[in-house]
């Protein structure tokens, strides 16, 4: 995609892109057609380990952000796997799509079981030296201004579990052509979008008492809050100082909000 921005790839290191996937067929096919729409610059490429396991933690404020993540995850030369819903791998050729990918199956489960999967999704990943892409917020920001909101322990699990670098990503300018539960505005093309990687979050100081649920929350809020501050400087203003929890402004965490037209 022209006008994108990224730091190259270190000489003698792997690189996912060269590796025959189904993601090329699907880069040869969606990041042409996306280009025409938006322009991604990407900074702090360098954050992103170049090779070995690792979880990137991104905000989510629009429907069609994903692709803008996968976009430029793909460009600085790792393979972009999200965690998706486990329901999402029995649907006919999306499942088969999802599992030739290598995409991470997330099932609702009880308090122990969901232990448990954590940790083998955890050795998978360093066993296989892949990485992830997750949403903490676990569905579209309620915040009003499209801050990042409260977050889910997902991420810092998985992190932690496995001892994997995880990677705090912000990403501002999807919202331009896809507004939060509103309709496409395709012109005019090429939008800029712009994403911004961070130095990994120390989670070091919780792994001790990971089992505890107010460690887990100290190192959830640890993450939201760089996420914040990263996309605060994306937008050039300051963030909230605290982030926005749907349950105290009365708002369902998930599907649609009912004040979006």
């Amino acid at each position: 995609m022209g006008g994108d921005q990224t730091q190259p790839t270190s000489a003698g290191t792997s690189d996912e892109k060269r590796k025959p996937s189904v993601f090329w067929v699907l880069a040869a096919i969606v990041l042409p057609i996306f280009g025409l729409f938006a322009r991604v610059e990407i900074r702090g490429a360098e954050k992103l380990p170049r090779t070995g396991p690792f979880v990137l933690a991104v905000n989510h404020h629009s429907e069609i952000d994903p692709l803008v993540v996968a976009l430029a995850v793909w460009r600085i030369g790792r393979a972009p796997r999200f965690m998706a819903k486990e329901s999402l791998f029995r649907v006919p050729v999306l499942g088969w799509a999802l599992r030739a990918t290598g995409m991470i199956p997330v099932a609702r489960a009880t308090t122990v079981a969901a232990a448990r999967e954590t940790i083998t999704q955890s050795r998978l990943l360093v066993e296989h030296g892949r990485g992830v892409i997750v949403y903490p917020e676990g569905t579209l920001t309620r915040d009003p201004d499209l801050w990042p909101m409260r977050g889910k322990s997902g991420a810092v699990r998985l992190a932690m579990s496995g001892k994997i670098p995880l990677i705090p990503m912000a990403q501002w300018g999807a919202q331009e052509l896809l507004p939060r539960y509103g309709k496409l505005r395709l012109w005019p093309l090429r939008k800029r979008m712009t994403v911004l990687l961070g130095d990994p979050v120390d989670v070091s100081e919780f792994v001790r008492t990971r089992s505890q649920p107010a460690t887990i929350a100290q190192a959830t809020t640890k993450t939201m809050n760089a996420i914040a501050e990263l996309l605060a400087q994306l937008r050039g203003i300051p963030a909230p100082p605290e982030r926005w929890d749907p349950v105290a402004h009365g708002q369902r965490e998930t599907g649609r909000l009912d004040s979006e037209t």
